[in-house]
């Protein structure tokens, strides 16, 4: 049974830094691509961060770059997004995903295999 499990949102104020993470189980971790999607009050799924399966290949969308970092350990089976400088926009239901690609990294949500329940983050202003 594949499971992602998130973990480390929470109620932050402007300004602050969280730090999730996503355990994996039930699929070969090193083989996949992983990804962090979000969901705000009122709006759709968006795509926020993804790494490669070798951690050397990243991407995010605009609103985000350079305040936030994912990364992951394979050795552990765990993803992070590193978030820094959280805005109330940030605010959002967060999935962790993985998606089986022959290589890099994709924005694009129907190309992944595997979501997790997702884990709330609020920030307030």
């Amino acid at each position: 049974q594949v499971q992602l499990v998130e973990s480390g949102g929470g109620l932050v104020q402007a300004g602050d830094s969280l730090r999730l993470s996503c355990v994996v189980s039930g699929i070969t971790f090193r083989d996949y691509s992983m990804g962090w999607f979000r969901q705000g009050p009122g709006k759709e799924r968006e795509f926020v961060a993804a790494v490669d399966y070798s951690n050397t290949m990243t991407r995010y969308r605009d609103s985000v770059e350079g305040r936030f970092t994912v990364s992951r350990e394979n050795w552990k089976n765990e993803v992070y997004l590193q978030m820094s400088n959280l805005e109330p926009e940030d605010t959002a239901v967060y999935y962790c995903a993985a998606a089986n690609l022959a290589a890099g990294t994709t924005a694009q949500d129907w190309k992944y295999d595997y979501w997790g329940q997702g884990t709330q983050v609020t920030v307030s202003g």
